[in-house]
This record gives structure tokens, C-alpha cells and sequence, in this order.
């Protein structure tokens, strides 16, 4: 199951879409739906919070994808959703990379 919950920024015609549950099989549709719904109503989502997510398919992350390609921000906290986030957007990768091969290059 997942929940999807709006909520409108103080910028006019921003949303933040905050997700619950699991982001995988229908419920990728599901947000696919909601995202589609937003843009027919001339408003953006801005923001996907992730923070209540518990597990995430392929489509899910291939949708996450699609949004942070559109401009979408994914927030996310715990490990699992962070990490995806990461593969997603890069960040946090060439800096743990570059910390690694640092390590390997002092005495």
C-alpha cells in the first residue's frame, strides 16, 4: 500500500508530494497518476518526500528517475531510500568514491 498526501507550498502552484508505504507494482501507477493530476491542475510538485517510504521496486525507482529528470527534488531519509536517492541524483556517490580512493592512497 502506498499513501500519497499533497500538501502546497507557500509558492503558488508548488506541491510537495509526501509518500508512505511501498512505492512498487500498482502503487508506482498510482503516483504516476497523482503527478499527472498535479500538472493538469497547472500546479508542479516541486518536492517527493520519501521519508515514510519502506521499499522500493524497479518502476518505482525508474519513476523517481523520470521525476528528478523533470526537475522534481527527492528527499529521503534511513538507508534504503537514501540510497536510492543517491543512485538516482549521484550525490553522495563521487564524494564517498573519492574519500575511498583517498584512503587507499595514504600510508
Amino acid at each position: 500500500m502506498l499513501r500519497i498526501t499533497e500538501q502546497r507550498e507557500s509558492e503558488p502552484g508548488s506541491v510537495v508530494l509526501r509518500l508512505e508505504g511501498r512505492l512498487a507494482g500498482p502503487w508506482v501507477e498510482e503516483l504516476n497518476t497523482s503527478c499527472r493530476q498535479i500538472l493538469a491542475r497547472e500546479q508542479r510538485c516541486v518536492v517527493i518526500d520519501l521519508t515514510g517510504v519502506t521499499f522500493i521496486d524497479a518502476d518505482g525507482k525508474a519513476i523517481l528517475s523520470r521525476l528528478w529528470g523533470e526537475g522534481v527534488t527527492l528527499q529521503a531519509s534511513g538507508c534504503m531510500t537514501k540510497c536510492v536517492v543517491e543512485e538516482i541524483t549521484g550525490v553522495g556517490r563521487s564524494d564517498s568514491a573519492s574519500r575511498k580512493s583517498e584512503g587507499t592512497t595514504r600510508s
